[in-house]
């Protein structure tokens, strides 16, 4: 079986997409691929949910929430009114290949967007004292549309209100042009609606047909499927991120590793990208602007200059924004390679501990558009025999931020840490479970270990972590628990069919959710993720990561287990010990009281959703904001310095050398970011707001956890002798 699970697919059918990316399909190629979309989530799909009534006011929510997702353009009345005329029969349309629907709703969308953006400029030429005590919404996607035309006009005098003084607060715009860059915004909005062809409605309204069977199944249309071409050839000339729209803003959904953002420092999950500039040219606002535009503009040749204005992930507040200028590069197959570290660790009485560590971005493997020969745990592999010869007494396999892959591989690698046996459950749509196993029969790693995680750490990555739990093999340290990603996706092509997963027409394709995978205990990694043995405070330990975030997602169940044999694989783990010493550590650490401190204020702000439209009040929050960064900067490079523990660098070019390469430390200088930026270098920030960067303190505390674990390893033989 070679399932391709996480946000890739399987490596067979990717070959079919060339077919795809021609000329623009017409609209009766619209309309059959609009039926064979239906045909195929009908009898596709996991969830094996027919295109019903039900189904049908699921496709009208998630249309009009794609089209309109803060919810300010249309009212109540106007979706009660689509309701009743479509509500129940847009799944009886599709299937029909009937698109005039989709083109009926967007022509109310449309004219409300008129409507209302017309409405703007006398409100922008209000006079604005900002001293008011009432509030706006940050997040709109949850609320309920506004009853009628003239709550919607309140609605939106707060918004311009809070945009104007969003601009006010914004250092880096230039004072006064507040009412004119709003009213730029609306604009451009205004004529993106009014652009959009009737193909570009029909693959909006296929999408939301998708969308609303489950969040991982899409519709690709014929930009998209371009796009999903370059990805997969990892050939983008660009800044080496993937990007999606939510709440009006363009959000970083991953960062690839060795791309320029990631090697930036400057950038992170979760950052709202509101402007770009190409070099020295003028930003252009990327407010409400559709995704395939804002790819085209990050998108250029190598080694071009683009600056982006950045809304932190975490940041409550639209106004603070920093400029991060990148060098457009190519994003290379060995950037995501498995990558190590041997740290020398010295412990308070002065001995030295010898540690390893392995980061693995990506479950990789494959041929072709994937890679010559690549796999990820023949790599893991290489390094870990390295590590063996090195001596190292612990092991520590970072799997923060993996997205997912190949599940081949995440079985594969496994095997390197068991001695034989099943690893993983697959169900598909008709209920045949498939028990995938490791037959090496040899681990080749069995010391103590530490499997670190996140809320990114998903699909592919779960299971492997879920063994190393099921198992007793390793202790699951981090966020409370993984993202939650339990399903497995393929991709079907459209048109005129050549077989069931092919096509020969340019109509697009359909990422379609055709399995479920379950843990050796029977237990699905759905909404539910593996949970942490040992929590650590994270910035993305909130409910804005996560399966259970999304729109429609498939639920938690379990099935039977599966036997496994612990014999031989099992550790003692010493779980209730490790916390606590943990624990101790992280109350008396300065970062982490930091991270906390954060976590709070974040989850405070999502669950208040509102910001204030009072300047003193704003400013008030800034300064003390600030501050607390500012604080926080000093403590890590403290931290830093105190660290007394030597690196080396061991990666695929390197495993075989006989030298290791010792990493010089780098603190943190606390000096302000630069104001102007030289063509050459990788990366730069403007702006005061800057990401907390708690990626050592997790690594700091990670060592100290699989540290003790050594220790207490070492005590239990020698009692047990």
């Amino acid at each position: 079986m070679n399932l391709k699970i996480g946000f890739f697919v399987a490596a067979s059918l990717l070959n079919t997409v060339s077919l795809f990316a021609g000329d623009k399909p017409s609209t009766a190629e619209f309309r059959q691929a609009a039926a064979r979309v239906g045909r195929l989530l009908e009898l596709g799909h996991y969830g094996g949910w027919e295109l019903g009534p039900e189904m049908s006011e699921r496709i009208l929510e998630t249309y009009l929430g794609d089209l309109d997702s803060d919810k300010a353009f249309l009212t109540r009345e106007d979706v009660n009114r689509l309701s009743a005329r479509y509500g129940t029969d847009l799944g009886k349309a599709v299937l029909l290949g009937d698109l005039a629907p989709a083109k009926a709703i967007y022509d109310v969308f449309k004219a409300r967007v008129e409507e209302r953006i017309a409405k703007v400029n006398p409100v922008l030429s209000n006079a604005y004292n900002f001293t008011s005590n009432r509030f706006v919404d940050l997040d709109r996607r949850k609320k309920r549309w506004p009853a009628n035309i003239h709550e919607a006009d309140s609605l939106w005098n707060d918004r311009i209100e809070g945009e104007l003084l969003q601009e006010k607060l914004n250092k880096l715009a230039v004072p006064g042009s507040g009412p004119k860059v709003v009213a730029r915004r609306y604009n451009q909005l205004l004529k993106d609606v009014e652009d959009r062809g009737e193909e570009d409605i029909d693959e909006i309204f296929l999408n939301a047909v998708a969308e609303s069977y489950d969040p991982h199944s899409e519709y690709m249309g014929h930009s998209n499927l371009e796009s999903f071409e370059i990805d997969m050839r990892l050939s983008l000339i660009g800044i080496g991120a993937e990007m999606r729209s939510e709440d009006g803003y363009v959000k970083i959904q991953r960062l690839v590793p060795g791309g320029p953002a990631a090697r930036s420092g400057k950038m992170s999950v979760g950052d709202r990208v509101v402007a770009i500039a190409q070099g020295d040219n003028p930003f252009v606002d990327t407010s409400n602007m559709a995704l395939d535009r804002v790819v085209e503009l990050v998108r250029g040749k190598k080694g071009t200059v683009i600056r982006l204005q950045v809304l932190p992930a975490g940041a409550a507040d639209p106004s603070k924004r920093r400029v991060v200028a990148l060098v457009r590069d190519t994003v290379k197959l060995t950037d995501e390679e498995a990558r190590a570290e041997i740290i020398d660790k010295t412990l308070p009485a002065g001995s030295v501990r010898r540690l390893g560590w392995i980061t693995l971005p990506l479950f990789y493997e494959g041929t072709g558009i994937f890679g010559m020969g690549r796999s990820a745990s023949r790599d893991v592999a290489a390094l870990l025999k390295r590590l063996n010869r090195e001596k190292v007494q612990g092991l520590i396999v970072d799997l923060r931020s993996n997205g997912g892959g190949s599940l081949d591989e995440a079985v594969k690698m496994s095997g390197l840490f068991i001695n034989q046996g099943p690893v993983v459950q697959v169900k598909d749509v008709d209920g045949n479970i498939d028990v995938l196993r490791d037959q090496e029969g040899k681990a080749l790693y069995t010391g103590p270990m530490i499997v670190l995680i996140d809320k990114l750490t998903a699909s592919a990555s779960e299971i492997f972590a879920a063994t190393m739990q099921d198992y007793s093999r390793a202790l699951i340290v981090g966020d409370s628990s993984t993202f939650g990603k339990g399903t497995v996706q393929t991709i079907v092509g459209l048109g005129r069919p050549t077989s069931f997963f092919g096509s020969s027409s340019s109509a697009g394709a359909l990422k379609l959710t055709v399995q479920k995978f379950y843990r050796v205990t029977g237990e699905s990694t759905q909404i539910k993720g593996v949970v942490s043995d040992v929590k650590l405070p994270s910035v993305t330990d909130n409910a804005e990561y996560g399966e259970s975030g999304l729109n429609f997602p498939l639920g938690y169940d379990h099935i039977g287990p599966v036997p496994i044999d612990l014999a031989g694989n099992r550790k003692k783990l010493f779980k209730n010990e490790l916390r606590q010493r943990s624990a101790a550590r992280v109350r008396n650490d300065p970062q982490f009281q930091d991270i906390t401190k954060d976590v709070q204020q974040l989850n405070e702000r999502l669950k208040n959703n509102r910001l204030s439209l009072n300047e003193t009040t704003r400013r008030t929050e800034s300064v003390k904001d600030t501050k607390q960064r500012e604080k926080e900067k000093a403590e890590r490079r403290n931290a830093e310095r105190a660290d007394q523990s030597k690196t080396y660098e061991l990666n695929l070019a390197s495993v075989n050398k006989p030298h290791l390469l010792l990493l010089e430390k780098t603190f943190a200088t606390g000096k302000p970011a630069p104001r102007s930026y030289n063509p050459g270098d990788a990366a730069f920030g403007e702006g005061e707001e800057e990401n907390l960067d708690e990626s050592g303190a997790a690594k700091r505390e990670a060592l100290n956890i699989l540290s003790d674990l050594i220790g207490f390893s070492e005590s239990s033989r020698i009692v047990g002798q």
